[in-house]
């Protein structure tokens, strides 16, 4: 592995920080989280046109770039960073691989080139708020028991008159509420013989209903859908496997999910070794002190190592190694740690709504509702690496 960065991998970089510097900042971010859409549609659009971000990690024959998960993780650093709120997680993370992976020929020639392009934006839905364990980051399910296992709950499909109907909610889907495409996890075959499918709907299809949650970060807008006989186009053909490709993207989206959470635990940092440098106590610079010099370090050593496994978990997502869970975990910390001791060290205006230090809180804190948390992440990645087997021999 080399670990030095292409000239194309920093410009992406450097360009991404640009845009996102003029057009997300403090003022720009409030605004865009307050919108229906909870994004600035113009910023996505600027994303999609200038940097062809959507389409980063999609081959060129579909309309995309044609990089690799690596460039992808790169840029959800520079969104980390600024926390800005856009469709680029649900989209180009969650979805599109499931899209490419799994669609038939004529899904993705009519899919993926209009998400490479911006105007097709799309989320995948699971049934309750079993995100984490169906993409295999906190549990092992190999029958999809998240998908309601064929019971009461979850997402039911049926195939009625040749075509497929889903009956369901889910719970926690992101970006659910302004979704062009969902791509929703359904149980078919009853309960003794089910299996889990994915399922092609349009957001404004008759039957489902869509409403934005008040989330604990409400730079990643949630939503609940309610689904009641909704017409659905299969995903890729009755035979497809959606599990394993499920539990694939797992490692992908973790990966890209760390990465970005050191961007924002590096910007978080940057911050507040700037305010201590500029706040005076005792007529001196809090800075200063032995004490936050010490506390600062212990933070800028967390997020240096969580930044070392994230990217190393960004280059083996491409090449089959399964460390993205384990990367995540290590990143989330570094996060809190980082945006813990921001809040402290920023004085009484690190406790206000006005400032922006909370923000980084509660991402951290709600990624690890969706994406964890920490100790269950960490729990996983030791079994399935079969840590405990070997300590007991």
């Amino acid at each position: 592995m080399d670990a030095r960065f292409t000239a194309e991998q920093d410009e992406i970089r450097r360009t991404l920080r640009e845009l996102l510097h003029k057009r997300s900042g403090p003022e720009g971010l409030r605004a865009a989280v307050g919108t229906p859409a909870g994004h600035d549609p113009a910023l996505w659009t600027a994303l999609a046109e200038q940097l062809g971000l959507p389409g980063l990690a999609l081959p060129e024959s579909h309309g995309g770039v044609g990089c690799s998960v690596t460039e992808l993780a790169l840029a959800c650093e520079e969104a980390g960073r600024a926390l800005a709120p856009s469709p680029l997680l649900a989209t180009a993370v969650l979805t599109a691989p499931l899209l490419l992976a799994l669609g038939t020929d004529a899904q993705r020639a009519d899919l993926l080139p209009r998400i490479a392009s911006g105007r097709l934006t799309a989320a995948l839905a699971v049934p309750g708020s079993a995100l984490a364990t169906a993409l295999g980051l906190t549990g092992h399910d190999p029958r999809g028991q998240w998908a309601g296992g064929g019971r009461a709950g979850g997402v039911q499909a049926r195939r009625i008159d040749g075509g497929w109907r889903l009956y369901g909610q889910a719970d926690q889907v992101l970006d659910g509420h302004s979704a062009h495409l969902l791509v929703v996890a359904a149980h078919t075959g009853g309960f003794a013989r089910s299996r889990v499918l994915l399922f092609l709907v349009r957001g404004d299809a008759a039957g489902v209903t869509r409403v934005r949650q008040t989330a604990l970060d409400a730079t990643r807008p949630q939503a609940r859908l309610q689904l009641r006989d909704v017409p659905a186009e299969l995903l890729g053909s009755a035979d497809t496997d959606a599990l394993p490709a499920l539990a694939r993207l797992g490692d992908t989206v973790a990966a890209c999910l760390a990465v970005e959470a050191v961007g924002a635990a590096d910007r978080v940092l940057e911050r507040t070794v700037e305010y201590v440098g500029q706040r005076e106590q005792f007529g001196r610079p809090v800075g200063s002190f032995q004490a936050v010099k010490h506390r600062l370090a212990d933070v800028y050593v967390q997020v240096q190592a969580a930044r070392s496994a994230a990217y190393y978990a960004a280059w083996a997502a491409a090449h089959g190694e399964p460390v993205g869970g384990l990367a995540l975990a290590q990143a989330l910390q570094a996060l809190r740690s980082a945006a813990a001791e921001g809040i402290q060290l920023h004085g009484g205006i690190g406790f206000t709504w006005e400032h922006e230090v909370h923000l980084y809180f509660k991402r951290a804190a709600g990624d690890e509702l969706l994406f964890g948390p920490v100790h269950r992440l960490r729990a996983h990645a030791a079994d399935v690496a079969h840590v405990f087997e070997e300590a007991g021999r």
